[in-house]
C-alpha cells in the first residue's frame, strides 16, 4: 500500500506518560540534543504508517506500531526487519541516500539513538531538501522532459537487473494482480457514503473484472516471460526526488512481498498516472517513450491501461484513508477528500478507449521527423518506434551503439533494411491492438514500405496518415554533420547516405498525397506548433 503524501505535526508539548511510547519518542526526539551529530532544530512529517525525524543533515524513519493488514508493525521484531527490508530495497535504486537501521536504546522520554537494547528501530538517510521532491518540483512546473528521460533509462536498468519472480513463492500470478485490486475496491467501499462515488466504484470495478478476464493470459505470458520482478512499487512523484539534475526513486515498497513483486509495466503506469494527474500529460508521454524506447517492451501496452486504472485507484484509497485520519484539521480533511475524488474520476477517464490510428513519418534523414514525431507523442499520447532503435535492438546493439557499417552493408544492407521494417509493422500490430496511435519513425522512401503499412491500417480499420517533412538541403546537410559530431542520436546516416536517399527516393503517389500532412521543419515555430496540434486533436477523434 503507497504511503500518502507527508505532512508536518504541529509543535506539541511531551505527552504524559498515558500516550502510547511512539508518541511519547517523537516528542524526545524533536529535541536537538538526543542526536549525536549537530541538529539546530527538528522537523516531525508523519504518515498514516511512519514519522520522519529531519534532524541536522539526516533524517530518521520510524514506524508506528501498526497491523493494517496489507503491513504488520505490530511488534518490536517486525518493525527492525521492516527496517532492514527498507535499507536494502532502497540502497538497489538510491545507494547514497539510505545509510543503515539505528537502534534506538533508553525510554521513550530520555531515548538513546545507536544504543542497545533497542525499544525501537529508525532508519537513517542523508536528508535532502523537501522542494526537491517530484511532487513540488512539478507544483512549480519546473520538470523538464531530460531528467525524466534519465530516470526512464535508469529504471529499465533497474527492472533488467532486478530479481525475476520464480514459483517459491508464486508472486505476481494474475491472480494475486486481481486480489490486490479487488482489496483495494474493498477498503474503498467501506469509507465511502456518497451515492455517486459508490456508483463510479461499481463501475470501475466491474471494468476492472472485465478487462481482468480479457487479460489474463496475457498477465501470465508476461510473467512466464520474465516481466514480473522485485520492483521499488511505490513509483510516485512524493517518491522521487531531484539531486543534481537526476530523478532518484526513494521510498520502496518494503512492507508486502505481493505489491513489489509486480509487472514491470505497473510500475511504470504509477509515474505515468501520477503525471497526468498533476497536469503534466506530456511529460507523462515523454517518460513512457523512453522508457518503451530503452526496453523494447511494447507488448506491455496491451495491460498499461488496466494497470493505469489500477494505480489511480490505488492513490484514491490512499487519499481516503488520509482524510478519515484521526486528528486531521478541517482543511486538511478537505484537501484529502478532494484529492480522492480526483483520482476517482481519473480513474474513469483512464478506463475510457483510446482511438487507436497508424501514422508513418516520411521524409529525408535530417528532415526532423523525429523531432516531429516526439511532439505527437506529446500531444496526441502517442507511442513512437524508432526504425534506428529496432534496427540495432534486432542486433543486441544499445540504441546508441556505433556500428560503422557501410553504405547498403551490415546493418544497413538490403537484408537488414527489410528485416526492420517488418519489425517496424510487427510492433504497429501490437500498439494498434492495445488502442494506442503507432507512429513509425523510419524514412519510409519506397513505395512497398509504405503500402504494406497503409494495408495494415485497412486490415485493423483505423486512420491511416502519412506526415512528410521538410527542409531544404543546405540544412539537411547541417544537422546530419551536427548530429554526427554529438555522437547522441541513434541515427548513423551519413551526408553519402543522403545523397543516395535523394537519388533513390520514390515520390509519393497521387492517392498517398491525399493522406499526408506536409510539415516544413527549417523553421519550427508557431506555424510548426499549430500544425501539430491541429494532427493531434484529429488524430484523438477530436477533429
Amino acid at each position: 500500500m503507497p504511503v500518502p503524501d507527508s505532512e508536518h505535526l504541529p509543535a506539541r508539548a511531551v505527552p504524559g506518560p498515558e500516550a502510547p511510547p511512539i508518541n511519547r519518542l517523537v516528542a524526545s526526539l524533536r529535541e536537538p540534543r538526543r542526536y549525536p551529530h549537530p541538529a539546530d532544530r527538528v522537523e516531525v512529517l508523519e504518515t498514516h504508517i511512519s514519522y520522519v525525524l529531519l534532524a541536522g543533515e539526516y533524517a530518521y524513519k520510524l514506524k508506528k506500531p501498526l497491523d493494517l493488514g496489507f503491513l504488520d508493525y505490530s511488534s518490536l521484531e517486525k518493525r527492525r526487519v521492516a527496517c532492514e527490508d527498507e535499507l536494502r530495497l532502497n540502497r538497489r535504486t538510491t545507494p547514497g541516500l539510505y545509510l543503515d537501521v539505528v537502534p534506538i536504546g533508553g525510554t521513550p522520554e530520555e531515548p538513546r539513538l545507536g544504543e542497545a537494547p533497542a525499544f525501537e528501530y529508525a532508519v537513517k538517510m542523508r536528508r535532502f531538501e523537501q522542494d526537491a521532491q517530484l511532487d513540488r518540483v512539478v507544483a512549480r512546473r519546473a520538470l523538464t522532459a531530460g531528467p525524466l528521460e534519465m530516470l526512464a533509462r535508469d529504471l529499465a536498468d533497474f527492472h533488467a537487473r532486478a530479481a525475476v519472480a520464480g514459483d517459491a513463492p508464486p508472486l505476481g500470478h494474475p491472480e494475486q494482480v486481481l486480489a490486490s485490486m479487488e482489496r483495494n475496491f474493498s477498503q474503498l467501499e467501506a469509507l465511502v457514503d456518497a451515492a455517486e462515488e459508490r456508483a463510479a466504484l461499481e463501475r470501475l470495478r466491474e471494468w476492472t473484472e472485465r478487462n481482468y478476464a480479457r487479460l489474463h493470459d496475457t498477465l501470465a505470458a508476461r510473467r512466464a516471460a520474465g516481466r514480473v520482478r522485485e520492483c521499488h512499487g511505490d513509483l510516485h512523484l512524493a517518491n522521487l526526488v531531484l539531486r543534481d539534475g537526476r530523478i532518484v526513486p526513494f521510498d520502496c515498497i518494503e512492507f508486502s512481498a505481493d505489491l513489489r513483486w509486480i509487472d514491470v509495466m505497473s510500475e511504470i503506469a504509477f509515474l505515468v498516472m501520477d503525471l497526468i494527474d498533476h497536469g503534466e500529460r506530456a511529460l507523462a508521454h515523454r517518460f513512457l517513450d523512453a522508457y518503451l524506447a530503452e526496453t523494447g517492451d511494447y507488448e506491455g501496452l496491451a495491460v498499461l491501461p488496466f494497470q493505469l486504472v489500477y494505480r489511480a485507484m490505488v492513490r484514491a484509497l490512499v487519499t481516503c484513508i488520509r482524510a478519515h485520519q484521526p486528528g486531521l484539521d478541517v482543511h486538511g480533511r478537505t484537501r484529502a477528500d478532494a484529492e480522492h475524488l480526483d483520482y476517482l474520476h481519473l480513474a474513469e477517464r483512464l478506463s475510457t478507449p483510446g482511438h487507436p490510428a497508424l501514422v508513418l513519418m516520411h521524409g529525408l534523414s535530417a528532415s526532423g521527423k523525429s523531432c516531429t514525431a516526439s511532439r505527437l507523442v506529446e500531444l496526441a499520447g502517442a507511442i513512437r518506434v524508432r526504425s534506428d532503435i529496432e534496427r540495432k535492438r534486432l542486433h543486441g546493439l544499445a540504441w546508441n551503439a556505433a556500428t560503422r557499417s557501410g553504405l547498403d552493408a551490415g546493418l544497413y544492407g538490403p537484408d537488414e533494411t527489410r528485416r526492420t521494417y517488418a519489425r517496424l509493422t510487427e510492433l504497429a500490430g501490437v500498439i494498434l491492438d492495445a488502442g494506442y496511435i503507432a507512429v513509425l519513425d523510419a524514412t519510409f522512401l519506397r513505395r512497398e514500405q509504405r503500402e504494406s503499412l497503409e494495408r495494415l491500417a485497412a486490415l485493423r480499420r483505423v486512420p491511416f496518415l502519412l506526415i512528410s517533412c521538410t527542409a531544404d538541403e543546405a540544412t539537411l546537410r547541417r544537422r546530419i554533420e551536427a548530429r554526427s559530431a554529438a555522437g547522441a542520436d541513434p541515427s548513423e546516416a551519413t551526408l553519402e547516405v543522403l545523397e543516395r536517399q535523394i537519388a533513390t527516393q520514390e515520390p509519393l503517389t497521387g492517392a498517398e498525397r491525399h493522406q499526408t500532412a506536409v510539415v516544413d521543419t527549417s523553421v519550427p515555430g508557431e506555424q510548426f506548433e499549430k500544425t501539430l496540434a491541429a494532427l493531434a486533436a484529429k488524430l484523438q477523434g477530436q477533429g
